[in-house]
């Protein structure tokens, strides 16, 4: 198998921005795009192959018939022909709803056996005043949460973060959190499209009527611990693989670099994404199949890959994910 890309899947949102089309480089009259949805699994929703002999088919599809050589032995044998990661750029031109995704034990209770949703920002850019929230500045019950959602001061128990390019946070199933305004972020995350609305800002839907809150499903949802900082932070060394963020569902590394690098896949029994967030180059694995790779674009390496070699043309920044 050879290095494979997808055609993104656009979402029109009513908080959503105009950044995506350009950093992507698509040429398009679509406005108020939120999200792009790079790599994606869930149903009704799957990616579909852009290049090569396999363009057209989806990502089921393809699991389907390539099983282990695509995601890895464990994988197939845990999530079968449900590909397990949802890759997504997110552009907030307004505030995200406050909301909270359920754990696995949850997700599968409440909805027919789904899974949980755990995930993690990296800051591709972001606006002067550009921020987000993310946990609790202090305990509340879950009573005080239902109170305050109703008297709308939930925002007032919230850790908020201004951001910059960069920036990481990581946001395991419980959590609240949301994506503020003038932030573009890249999000790693289970495949699960399962979203708790907590709060909306007292905001219209694109139908102009007010988008469902979800306050009592929340409630049991909510992780109520309290840290100090829920932030990622991390020592980014140039021409060096750094890890982020290493759970059950994903690890994921930051690699910038100005010079051809090698990583060995040989023992990693998992497919690897490569997220482009900055600056172009080329992807050679080990069979000699080249795939170019731009700012904006994502790329899937195949389980069955030994090898890849990433060679920025000048310099490059990505991010690279396995399960």
């Amino acid at each position: 198998m050879y290095p494979l890309k997808f055609k993104p899947i656009l979402k029109t949102l009513v908080w959503g921005g105009e950044k995506i089309a350009p950093f992507k480089g698509i040429d398009t009259d679509q406005h108020n795009i939120g999200e792009s949805w790079e790599l994606s699994g869930v149903k009704d929703n799957e990616s579909v192959v852009a290049n090569g002999p396999l363009a057209g088919r989806t990502i089921t599809e393809l699991i389907a018939e390539y099983k282990d050589r695509l995601i890895g032995r464990a994988n197939y044998e845990k999530t079968g022909t449900e590909f397990p990661l949802l890759i997504k750029f997110i552009d907030a031109r307004q505030d995200l709803s406050i909301q909270v995704h359920p754990d696995d034990r949850l997700a599968a209770e409440r909805h027919n056996g789904s899974k949980g949703k755990t995930e993690m920002w990296y800051v591709v850019n972001a606006d002067k005043d550009a921020h987000l929230m993310s946990g609790l500045t202090r305990a509340i019950t879950p009573e005080e949460y239902v109170a305050r959602v109703a008297d709308n001061t939930i925002t007032e128990v919230l850790r908020d973060y201004k951001v910059s390019p960069g920036d990481v946070f990581f946001l395991p199933a419980g959590r609240i959190h949301s994506i503020g305004a003038g932030s573009f972020i890249a999000e790693i995350q289970q495949t699960s499209n399962i979203t708790y609305r907590i709060y909306d800002f007292g905001r219209l839907g694109l139908d102009g009527k007010p988008r469902e809150l979800h306050t009592e499903l929340a409630k049991d949802a909510i992780d109520y611990s309290v840290y100090d900082d829920y932030r990622t932070h991390y020592t980014e060394k140039k021409n060096e693989e750094t890890e982020l963020v290493s759970c059950s569902y994903f690890t994921t590394s930051l690699l910038e670099t100005d010079r051809p690098y090698r990583k060995d896949l040989s023992g990693l029994d998992s497919f690897l994404i490569v997220i482009c967030t900055a600056g172009k180059g080329e992807i050679v694995d080990n069979e000699g199949n080249r795939e170019s790779i731009r700012q904006g674009e994502t790329v899937l390496i195949p389980a069955s890959t030994a090898s890849v070699e990433f060679v920025p043309d000048g310099e490059m920044k990505i991010l690279t994910s396995f399960v």
